[in-house]
């Protein structure tokens, strides 16, 4: 049976996996991201999951962008050493494969779409919460990448012109209200002090505890504030969460205005593009109730057209492998057109 290299780049780890036409994993690996020389690390990864394995036909990558399609160049935010760095062709030059690139967020949708919640969906929005927002659609099962490789940044779509400046430079963008470090910020501004780091006797009196005689709630699985994990008492998305769960009326708030944000957002990609399905992975999108319940009622209030109203919102059921699942998917399509 014949495989693809899948590889999948982000600001905190690297992964590589053999993958079958079914979407099957034979190898992987993955390590942390360093600060410096991320190829070579990249090009150790490659060996571990190829040597000794089947010859892949092609390579698919998903990267971390902004990025430059026609060029093949990469320039991560949280990869600094990374500036119009050629990705594609180092690959390619490394490999002897076919190689293939898309952002990591587009990466992530075209995996729901092939192997998880967004399976069959006609037009679906994939939507990465976690320490930004990302984004990528995928129509008629094709990823639509745009010109550049740069559509589907819906962080970075305008939910209120007379907001916020956000970090991008432009206003008003979902990501300054949704994120999960942008939710944290407003909670701690609005006199949120996160439970773990409150002396028992505040817990008990400022609301954020459980109820006597109930069991407290368990923090939400895999949630940070940017997905890499969180020392205990520090002010990050997990805590926030938690707090939201147990009824903190703060963290109840920074829950529910980054969820409208999230919201507008989703309305206004539904109403452009009439996508159908929307699927939401990430870090913070392990905050469960917490999120997707204000988000259902933001959205039902927002939405007005009918195929708008009729958009499905599911959460992520690839998580992690999310990734890895769409950038085996962008190369077993690659090299399928290429024959």
């Amino acid at each position: 049976m014949t495989h693809v290299l899948a590889i999948d780049i982000g600001g905190t780890k690297l992964a590589a996996a053999l993958v079958d036409e079914e979407g099957s994993v034979l190898r992987s690996a993955t390590r942390p991201t360093p600060r410096e020389d991320v190829m070579a690390s990249l090009a150790t990864l490659i060996k571990e999951v190829s040597e000794g394995g089947p010859e892949p036909s092609a390579t698919g990558i998903g990267c971390a962008g902004p990025l430059d399609l026609a060029a093949g160049t990469v320039s991560p935010v949280n990869l600094p050493s990374w500036r119009g760095f050629p990705l594609r062709d180092q690959v390619r030059e490394l490999t002897g494969l076919p190689t293939v690139l898309a952002g990591d967020a587009q990466c992530m949708a075209l995996g729901e779409h092939w192997l998880g919640a967004g399976r069959g969906s006609a037009a679906l929005l994939g939507i990465v919460v976690s320490t930004g927002i990302g984004g990528g659609l995928v129509i008629g099962g094709r990823p639509l990448l745009g010109p550049t490789g740069n559509a589907g940044h819906v962080g970075h779509m305008t939910v209120d012109p007379y907001g916020e400046r956000c970090e991008c430079g432009g206003r008003g963008c979902v990501e300054r209200y949704s994120s999960g470090p942008n939710m944290v910020r407003w909670a701690l501004e609005n006199g949120w002090t996160p439970a773990e780091a409150a002396p028992p006797r505040d817990r008990a009196s400022g609301g954020t505890g459980a109820a006597p005689g109930k069991a407290e709630a368990a923090p939400p699985r895999d949630m940070t504030s940017g997905g890499t994990g969180a020392a205990p008492g520090r002010a990050d998305a997990r805590l926030l969460a938690q707090d939201a769960a147990a009824g903190n009326p703060v963290a109840v708030a920074a829950f529910g205005r980054g969820a409208t944000a999230l919201a507008g957002m989703i309305a206004a990609t539904a109403a452009a593009t009439e996508v159908s399905t929307v699927v939401i992975g990430g870090g913070v999108s392990g905050a469960g109730p917490v999120l997707f319940e204000p988000l259902a009622r933001a959205l039902d209030d927002i939405g007005g057209l009918p195929f708008v109203r009729a958009v499905r919102v599911e959460q992520t059921t690839l998580g992690v492998r999310a990734g890895l699942a769409g950038a085996a998917k962008l190369a077993w399509d690659y090299s399928r057109s290429a024959t």
